[in-house]
């Protein structure tokens, strides 16, 4: 899948229901998207019988999503880490913070000029790292980077299974021009033919 471009990073607060079903905020702009690197953790599992490979088994396991962006807000960094923001407006970060889970949209621009679409459906992120530099003869860009642990989802969608990720393409004949339009306005939710 080869993209050219990024933009509307956006995520979502979750709030955990008492059985772990997990609802979501209305999204927010996280920040303006640089970079989106996405790397999968598989359990894996092989069987061989008869002096053969019988049996190859790749789970989802988790993943990590690393952002590179302009820059992250007060307001963004308070939610995403668990910073507080104390009554004069600056972020204070302390040893015990722990922020809140999210899902984190975005879209990728395909050579094509047509869009993919994202939802990572549970994400926790750590504190960002900070890259500062003086300038010399040139001038270059320090921007911050966070990084989250992709895990699957709680709740059950329509086949019984836990969705990780939620991925459409725009131009895709199977997917409606709705789905598309209304994609940063909630996060997408799982949709099944009844039987």
């Amino acid at each position: 899948m080869a993209t050219i471009g990024l933009d509307n990073l956006v995520y979502a607060k979750i709030t955990e229901a008492a059985n772990g079903d997990e609802t979501y905020a209305v999204p927010k702009m996280l920040a303006k998207a640089i970079k989106a690197d996405l790397s999968i953790e598989l359990a894996e599992a092989t069987l061989y019988a008869d002096d053969a490979l019988a049996h190859a088994i790749k789970h989802f396991k988790g993943g990590k999503l690393s952002l590179g962006v302009e820059d992250i807000g007060v307001d963004v960094a308070a939610d995403l880490t668990g910073a507080t923001v104390d009554k004069k407006g600056v972020l204070i970060a302390a040893s015990e913070d722990d922020g809140c889970l999210v899902a984190v949209g975005f879209r990728a621009l395909k050579p094509d000029n047509r869009y993919r679409y994202f939802w990572l459906y549970r994400v926790k992120f750590a504190v960002p790292s900070t890259n500062t530099q003086t300038k010399g003869d040139s001038i270059q860009f320090q921007t911050p980077t966070i990084e989250g642990t992709i895990m699957r989802r709680n709740k059950l969608d329509g086949k019984g299974k836990h969705p990780w990720k939620a991925e459409a393409t725009e131009g895709d004949p199977a997917v409606a021009a709705p789905v598309l339009a209304g994609w940063f306005t909630t996060v997408y939710e799982p949709s099944f033919a009844t039987t």
